[in-house]
């Protein structure tokens, strides 16, 4: 229960701030985008205030020896570029570009009663859904060989 409260408030806390950066507004998102035309620093402050505290919480939070709320940290393990990782990050940065969110600000824009939030979403679930499947078939054609 108190995980699960856990989770709630740190995840409304994010939405908060996604929404109140603009990084819920696609307008927004765009224009810090258009480098050459109607360019829009301001999320910069956003995304190296997001890195700081990152940098600075991890450190903090890792010198314990286990997480609050469970038994293991879990942290990526892999190390290494592969072709999913480098194929998924052009299909992020594209998707970002084209339609201005991203999932952390799409799903507080949600509430906003747009229909492009809602778009966005069902395609993010679409493609996550072929992702596993396309991931589950090559693991069994793998198996089979």
């Amino acid at each position: 229960m108190l995980r699960n409260l856990a989770a709630a408030l740190i995840g409304l806390v994010f939405g908060a701030g996604i929404a109140i950066s603009g990084m819920a507004n696609p307008a927004k998102v765009l224009n810090f985008f258009d480098v050459f035309g109607t360019w829009d620093p301001s999320l910069l402050l956003v995304m190296g205030s997001a890195l700081t505290v990152t940098f600075i919480g991890y450190r903090f939070v890792l010198r314990r020896p286990t997480p609050m709320f469970d038994g293991r940290f879990h942290l990526p393990a892999k190390r290494d570029l592969d072709l999913p990782l480098i194929g998924g990050s052009i299909l992020f940065g594209i998707g970002w570009g084209i339609a201005g969110f991203c999932p952390g600000g799409a799903i507080p824009a949600l509430g906003s009663g747009e229909p492009s939030p809602l778009i966005f979403v069902a395609a993010m679930i679409g493609g996550i859904l072929l992702a596993n499947g396309l991931r589950a078939v090559s693991a069994r054609r793998q198996s089979l060989a």
